[in-house]
């Protein structure tokens, strides 16, 4: 009979235990948007830290002046690109026709007749070569306008998430001190140096790479921009802004921008000869987003790693395949910042492992 007892209450003690992770995670569901706009948040002020305590240090501001004054400098920062975007965007907009699906199933089967006709002088068949891959099945011309309308669909209707993470910021940066202190006192004692340590170096850390990584993408953006104006691609602006936001994947967001510039030149040289015009302006944009690349990867990217982060590219490299391979695109974009904070506690909290100390000796 005791035993009995024993095995309902486990088993009722496991449905409960269930349900209330259940309800948990069900409630996570429900407030994502505001855990986003927290992590946002958390991401704007390890940026804006440095300034603010530039500010505070070197100008003599006050806490709350030097805080609001730093998240208006990014405000107006934020308002600045808008304004350098709507005018091009609404200037050029029925040119590139980015949000009329037909059209641009129009434009691509006519791109389609003209490699046809060209590969057609070389004894290439390509309508054979797509039945025999099957291709009409699967090409769908849709995917294009849908990743393009969600974006301009989060960017028009930002609104109260921005004023929710200038909130959060504001708060965040003005009483971290505060914030610290109630922190302090919620964790153990015996851990609390280690667990301390380990904050003010994770959020050095990430303030430095964050910052590195806004440099990285100006960088990539100027020089996509340098090469698709070099060869005439209309919108040059927009396409080299899209192209740099895909450089946050590693490895897989710069291929996928090759293969955005490609469709974009392509598109924007309709009408021209195949042969003559658009194929080999093709060519020279995928060739210039290729030495973009090669100086990115050579010089940006390691520059950054090795002194933000502290961590050999090759490192960085290996921990990005892994996390790739474990949790897909995600896993890649939260590689490097997970990494670094788990590498800091390690450092605290395991500092004779000898395994620890190679990696972290930088740290």
């Amino acid at each position: 009979m005791t035993t009995s007892n024993n095995i309902s209450k486990g088993i009722l003690k496991a449905i409960t235990t269930l349900v209330l992770v259940g309800l948990f995670l069900f409630f996570i569901f429900k407030i994502q948007t505001i855990i986003i706009y927290f992590v946002v948040a958390i991401i704007l002020c390890l940026i804006a830290n440095p300034v603010a305590e530039f500010l505070k240090r070197r100008l003599k501001f006050s806490n709350n002046i030097a805080v609001i004054v730093t998240l208006l400098l990014f405000v107006f920062l934020l308002i600045g690109l808008i304004l350098l975007f709507v005018p091009l965007i609404l200037s050029q907009g029925n040119n590139l026709s980015l949000l009329n699906a037909k059209s641009i199933e129009n434009q691509i089967l006519e791109l389609y007749a003209q490699l046809t006709n060209y590969l057609k002088g070389y004894s290439i068949n390509l309508k054979s070569l797509s039945k025999e891959a099957n291709l009409s099945s699967k090409l769908n011309f849709n995917f294009l306008t849908d990743f393009i309308n969600s974006i301009l669909n989060v960017v028009s209707n930002f609104g109260v998430g921005l004023a929710s993470v200038l909130f959060i910021s504001f708060f965040l940066l003005k009483d971290q001190v505060q914030f610290k202190k109630g922190f302090k006192d919620l964790i153990p004692d015996k851990h609390e140096e280690q667990i301390l340590n380990s904050l003010d170096k994770i959020k050095t850390l990430l303030s430095r790479y964050f910052i590195g990584l806004l440099a990285q993408l100006t960088i990539v953006c100027i020089l996509y921009l340098i090469v698709l104006l070099i060869f005439g691609v209309e919108n040059a602006f927009v396409i080299a802004f899209l192209c740099a936001l895909l450089n946050i994947i590693p490895y897989i967001g710069p291929l996928i921008a090759s293969v955005l510039a490609v469709i974009f030149t392509m598109l924007s040289n309709i009408g021209s000869d195949f042969q003559t015009e658009i194929l080999p302006t093709t060519i020279y944009v995928l060739i210039g987003f290729f030495v973009v690349q090669l100086i990115d990867n050579n010089l940006s990217s390691p520059y950054i790693f090795s002194k933000s982060v502290k961590s050999h590219p090759l490192e960085i490299f290996i921990v990005i395949l892994i996390a790739g391979t474990l949790f897909g695109i995600v896993g890649m974009i939260i590689a490097v910042p997970l990494y670094t904070m788990i590498k800091v506690i390690a450092k605290e909290f395991f500092p004779k492992n000898k395994l620890v100390s190679l990696f972290t000796k930088d740290i």
